[in-house]
């Protein structure tokens, strides 16, 4: 083609370069997304580790190392628990279930109608519409004795679902600690769930009284002289319905629909 007919700004040419371009570009972000998978994986199996280690009182900011929170997340069995018929899983049933223990997610599965049922209205208390039927627990063991109990929650609060993990004591009733590590709300109001000093009233707190959940985050402070102040958590200042959710979370995840039964069970 002469230079005299051949127009290298032409809108074909312009065109197919840019196809060009974004051909390549396309080829390198799946290579790079390819190499890089196992790597988030990883962080993100890292990342829940030290969440329910924070929860369990065994992670400490200035003192614990990236590299021992593997080390010590190792001190936990991890168990499935079937919430349809209340009770732990065997690992035979795992394996017939299809479980894999460390990629099963909990929050896909509640997505998958085969895999999760619709809560009605008056169950749904958490504001999650659909639970999923198996969760994952984490015991913690001294002795052949339950010493913590991690569990995983999640409810809706004012603006975004709240994940966390709640740790108990081997007694299934006394609170060990709690995180949140994944939330949406109003920072300095409700994003305060994720404050440590907060975070800091909950342990010794008792979830059940006469078989039900009694706990209950107060609007405003804890009277320390109430007879329920054991089953209560001071309130978020100006997050009334954040605080509420927190409560609602506790409440649904605690109760029967959750891990409530079997709680029950280790407390026999």
């Amino acid at each position: 083609m002469s230079d005299a007919t051949y127009d290298k700004d032409s809108i074909k040419n312009v065109v197919m370069v840019a196809l060009g371009v974004c051909f390549v570009c396309a080829i390198i972000v799946s290579m790079a997304a390819v190499q890089l998978k196992p790597l988030q994986v990883a962080n993100k199996e890292l990342d829940r580790n030290k969440n329910i280690l924070i929860a369990a009182g065994l992670f400490k900011p200035d003192v614990t190392q990236i590299s021992e929170i593997d080390t010590l997340f190792e001190q936990f069995t991890v168990k499935v628990v079937d919430l349809q018929e209340k009770r732990f899983l065997t690992m035979t049933e795992v394996i017939d279930a299809g479980i894999d223990v460390k990629k099963y997610d909990q929050r896909k599965a509640a997505k998958d109608p085969s895999q999760s049922i619709e809560l009605g209205q008056q169950r749904d208390i958490a504001s999650i519409s659909r639970r999923a039927r198996y969760s994952v627990a984490y015991l913690l063991e001294n002795d052949g004795q339950v010493d913590r109990i991690v569990l995983p929650v999640h409810g809706y609060g004012l603006w975004s679902t709240l994940y966390g993990f709640i740790a108990l004591e081997g007694d299934g009733n006394t609170v060990a600690g709690i995180t949140f590590y994944e939330q949406k709300e109003t920072a300095g109001l409700g994003g305060e769930v994720d404050n440590p000093a907060w975070k800091g009233l909950w342990p010794g707190k008792l979830i059940y009284a006469n078989d039900k959940v009694a706990f209950e985050v107060t609007k405003g402070p804890v009277d320390p002289k109430s007879s329920r102040a054991q089953y209560q958590v001071d309130g978020l200042s100006g997050a009334t319905l954040t605080s509420r959710g927190v409560q609602n979370l506790i409440a649904f995840w605690m109760g029967e629909d959750g891990f409530g039964p079997i709680l029950k069970n280790l407390q026999g």
